[in-house]
């Protein structure tokens, strides 16, 4: 007796490309709410004094601390990139279903493609 029901079950089979895009761009604002506070740490740190400058930038060197510092730079890109695509929506432009589709994928490639940029910049 052979099952009609699918195995695996791709998210993007129940999740059009515009929710994943919209779910991301939350994300994001969350990931940057604590990306912020990471690089606040960083600053004070560095301004406190020249052994604190020193001890942030060995902070930064470290594989977490580019990780981290990296994760916060990708969720600005894609947070950037996607509030762009909101805005030109506000202004009716890609609101139809396949501009909206258009634009949420052009939204996650130049996403991918700056994270990828600011990996390589980073190691």
């Amino acid at each position: 007796m052979t099952s009609e029901r699918p195995v695996e079950i791709a998210p993007t089979s129940y999740l059009p490309v515009t929710a994943v895009a919209s779910i991301t761009h939350r994300i994001t604002g969350a990931a940057l709410f604590a990306g912020t506070a990471y690089l606040l740490y960083l600053l004070d740190l560095a301004l406190d004094s020249e052994a604190g400058y020193a001890q942030a930038a060995a902070l930064i060197e470290t594989g977490l601390g580019k990780f981290a510092l990296w994760v916060t730079l990708a969720a600005l890109a894609y947070h950037f990139i996607a509030g762009i695509r909101h805005l030109l929506l506000d202004f009716h432009v890609g609101d139809s279903l396949a501009g909206a589709r258009r634009g949420a994928w052009t939204t996650l490639g130049l996403s991918f493609l700056a994270a990828a940029a600011t990996g390589v910049w980073l190691w």
